[in-house]
């Protein structure tokens, strides 16, 4: 493959996805990651993307206004979702009230929980199934249901919502970006999730790194108003706003954790946690 034509394979992934990774382009383009580096320099310097630790990012955010439904979403990211989600999952302690997000990373979260005496909201249909499963004390929000992400939202759901009073949340994110803070394609989700940050704590977002420099249609909150957990951090920009965790454990670990589904302590990860 030429190099005009690699490059071109490298903004153009940039346009779709947001970000790109340097190990991922040369797996994909069948070439060195030190050809990468240098395709990913020399497009850089001509003002077409922004190098940052790793790879690149879009100078102009992607917006994203497609939405996955959930089957596609729990078949992406597998490793990544699973480090963050076992990480998330040990700042839960049994004396909280707590708001669990529909989503795929959320609903991972479930599976590494300790906390048999916290109390647990969700509306998320199989994050529901699956606390219930496992004994938790649970209640689901009620509202209209959503098919693609299999959530409950609307009116129902904001007045349960508004009459509690959350120690944490945990939230899903379609993009997370600097200026537009998280966001995600749907309207009345985007209130939703809103309503849930402005009734909790300490709030949390859980973001694989191909979300960050994403823009979704709707914004529902700031990046100031949660700390993100996520499995690596690629712009430090972001680390100026709010705290960044980063789940750390290897390709090993995150199998195993799929296969045998532990329930043992999350491993420990960069970063600081935050109260408010």
């Amino acid at each position: 493959m030429l190099q005009q034509e690699r490059m071109e394979r490298i903004v153009a992934e940039l346009a779709s996805s947001g970000a790109v990774k340097v190990a991922q382009l040369a797996s994909a383009l069948h070439v060195s990651e030190s050809t990468i580096r240098r395709d990913i320099c020399m497009l850089n310097d001509s003002g077409r993307l922004k190098k940052v630790f790793g790879g690149a990012v879009a100078l102009q955010p992607h917006i994203k206004t497609v939405e996955e439904d959930i089957a596609d979403r729990a078949e992406t990211r597998v490793q990544e979702k699973l480090c963050i989600a076992r990480y998330a999952a040990a700042f839960i302690t049994d004396e909280d009230f707590v708001f669990i997000d529909a989503g795929s990373t959320t609903e991972n979260m479930i599976d590494f929980l300790q906390a048999k005496r916290a109390v647990y909201v969700t509306n998320g249909l199989t994050h529901g199934r699956k606390l219930a499963q496992r004994g938790f004390r649970l209640y689901m929000t009620g509202g209209r249901l959503k098919g693609a992400t299999l959530s409950l939202i609307g009116a129902e759901a904001m007045d349960f919502i508004r009459r509690c009073n959350f120690t944490k949340c945990f939230m899903g994110a379609d993009g997370v970006d600097t200026l537009r803070g998280y966001s995600t394609p749907d309207i009345d989700e985007a209130q939703f999730k809103t309503e849930v940050l402005r009734h909790s704590r300490q709030a949390y977002i859980l973001a694989d790194s191909s979300k960050f420099g994403v823009i979704s249609a709707v914004t529902f909150g700031r990046i100031e108003e949660a700390t993100i957990i996520t499995d690596r951090l690629a712009d430090d920009a972001f680390r100026r706003l709010t705290v960044i965790n980063e789940a750390e454990g290897t390709d090993t670990v995150c199998t195993a954790d799929r296969l045998h589904r532990t329930n043992s302590v999350p491993l420990h990860g960069k970063g600081s946690r935050r109260e408010k």
